[in-house]
């Protein structure tokens, strides 16, 4: 875990357990709506040990990084490379997963050479989200996690058959939805909602990509996901049977794997 600071304020890095380095290939992960950097821990940890510099961030106001929180998807976008500038990365490939994929995008068309590769995970090019989920988290209401938590997962993770030993997936993202400030769901899952220029940023992607999506995803079904794939030039789809929306959690290793290819 590193902590750096953009614009006066603290920002929280995972780096898989290894040092930040910037003379290696950079991967840059970025969550979802209400989450934080632990929902990469799989793939952080595998991929800083096969020699990339890994930063699985936290998105102003989550987790280890101050607030505000950043209110539209193209403003999250700037930061990053903004963030990145700050610490001297030239070129790094971005991979988000639900919000994040739309950061990752948008960030990807902003830096044009510069993005190296792009993973799309668990995305849609409109993210339209349940007017009932908006009311809820604006009201503080426990009703968004528990919607966001009950549309995350495949059916086996549901059922507490896959992932470690002892540990039931869904349970774990409550929590961590938890640990957050649910106004800050409501701003970020409203940025979603209003980003429009999805299709226009995939036109202006050029490097390595692979869309990343989960056969059972409730949140953005993976059937939904096809003109954004297809928009981009050479884009490679990957279909996770058995998945939900949280793919990184219930099929760490071919998600591991296919970030690899990009990283």
């Amino acid at each position: 875990m590193s902590r750096f600071t953009l614009d006066g304020q603290p920002v929280q890095i995972a780096t898989g357990g290894r040092p930040f380095d910037g003379n290696v290939p950079t991967l840059v992960l970025i969550h979802g709506a209400g989450m934080d950097h632990t929902v990469w821990a799989n793939q952080a940890r595998a991929i800083a040990h096969a020699g990339r510099n890994v930063l699985a961030v936290d998105l102003p106001g989550h987790a280890g990084s101050a607030g505000p929180a950043l209110d539209t998807i193209e403003t999250m976008a700037s930061w990053l490379w903004r963030l990145l500038d700050s610490l001297g990365v030239e070129r790094a490939a971005l991979a988000g997963h639900s919000m994040g994929s739309l950061v990752a995008l948008e960030a990807g068309a902003l830096g044009g050479e510069r993005t190296r590769g792009l993973a799309l995970l668990g995305t849609v090019p409109r993210m339209g989200v349940h007017p009932t989920m908006l009311e809820s988290a604006e009201a503080g209401d426990h009703r968004v996690i528990d919607m966001m938590v009950g549309w995350s997962f495949g059916r086996q993770s549901l059922l507490g058959s896959v992932g470690t030993p002892g540990s039931y997936l869904p349970a774990g993202a409550e929590r961590l939805l938890e640990r957050g400030d649910r106004r800050i769901i409501g701003s970020d899952l409203a940025a979603c909602a209003a980003y429009e220029g999805a299709l226009a940023a995939a036109a202006r992607i050029t490097c390595p990509t692979r869309v990343i999506l989960g056969a059972e995803d409730k949140m953005t079904p993976a059937a939904k996901a096809a003109p954004l794939a297809s928009a981009i030039a050479g884009a490679k789809t990957l279909i996770l049977a058995r998945a939900g929306h949280m793919m990184m959690l219930e099929t760490p290793v071919p998600v591991t794997a296919a970030l690899l290819e990009i990283a």
